[in-house]
């Protein structure tokens, strides 16, 4: 029965995408000539109906969880009323599973503006679903290691200059930028490659989030701090489309950007006023996954 469910849930997000993309493809197409053209209020309006869509690609998947029995999604918020698609919003989270991201544009939808986030460059060569994105605004990034910095420190460079243009696209109407700070999956062989502050994260990188704030942080309405329990363990993508996550446990805090980070002159001064606030925000979340008896 499980294998179905994955299978009927699975087909309809394809099928989904591709009807998504049969309105996505030409709207962006008049989108881009709008730019070109220097019709930035046309462009800006195309934007929305762009968004719209992807309220109705998060709309069916919400349906399907709740019509297939797939997970029991509980979402606890201690103030409902920071949350507004009226506004702009970072959101922070820990990362298990690509399940996450099902998981958090499904409990937000209605809630607060489309979530976008920064998405490895080599997955705009998925087929549909690569092209998607990008004409969704979804910014590009490389996954650069420590050493590639050191040996090219241009890359650096290049990554920072396309988030910077990402928020720029950002501000031209309400958006959820979603960062999972640890940069990928946790796992216990991943925090072990580390010199872990943490039990059950792995440790914060603050690189693109600082860009982010750097760009946005007059708009940003609040930090939306996000923690994700799959008491039933973390499953894989395929497993939760399975319904072998019966249960998810989303506790949101909505938190204001601290005054001294609003003062910050440029990107390395956001950087170094983030990190003691970010590192306490680990912290905490490390402590509640902990008496959530995450596994």
């Amino acid at each position: 029965m499980s294998i179905l469910r994955g299978i009927v849930f699975l087909t309809a997000i394809v099928v989904n995408t591709v009807l998504c993309c049969v309105l996505l493809y030409p709207l962006g197409a008049v989108r881009g000539v709008c730019r070109a053209l220097g019709a930035d209020r046309a462009a800006r309006g195309l934007s929305r109906v762009a968004d719209g869509v992807i309220d109705e690609w998060t709309g069916l998947n919400r349906l399907l969880i709740g019509a297939l029995g797939v997970s029991d999604v509980a979402l606890q918020v201690d103030d409902p009323a920071a949350l507004t698609r009226h506004h702009w919003y970072l959101v922070i989270c820990n990362h298990q599973t690509w399940a996450d991201i099902l998981v958090l544009q499904t409990v937000f939808r209605q809630l607060a503006p489309p979530l976008r986030f920064f998405t490895k460059q080599q997955l705009i060569w998925i087929p549909l679903f690569g092209v998607a994105l990008w004409l969704l605004d979804f910014p590009f990034v490389r996954r650069l290691s420590r050493a590639q910095i050191e040996a090219n420190p241009a890359l650096a460079a290049i990554d920072r200059a396309a988030t910077q243009a990402a928020c720029a696209r950002f501000l031209e109407r309400p958006t959820g930028v979603l960062n999972f700070l640890e940069g990928t999956r946790f796992t216990p062989a991943k925090r072990a490659q580390q010199n872990p502050r943490f039990q059950h994260l792995l440790n914060p990188k603050l690189g693109g989030v600082s860009t982010v704030v750097d760009a946005l942080s007059t708009q940003i309405h609040r930090v939306l701090d996000v923690t994700l329990v799959y008491p039933d363990g973390a499953p894989t993508f395929w497993q939760f489309l399975c319904g072998r996550a019966p249960r998810v446990l989303c506790t949101v805090r909505a938190l204001p950007l601290p005054d001294a980070v609003h003062a910050a002159g440029d990107v390395d001064a956001v950087r170094a006023t983030l990190a003691p606030w970010i590192e306490s925000i680990w912290h905490e979340k490390d402590a509640m996954l902990a008496r959530a008896g995450h596994r």
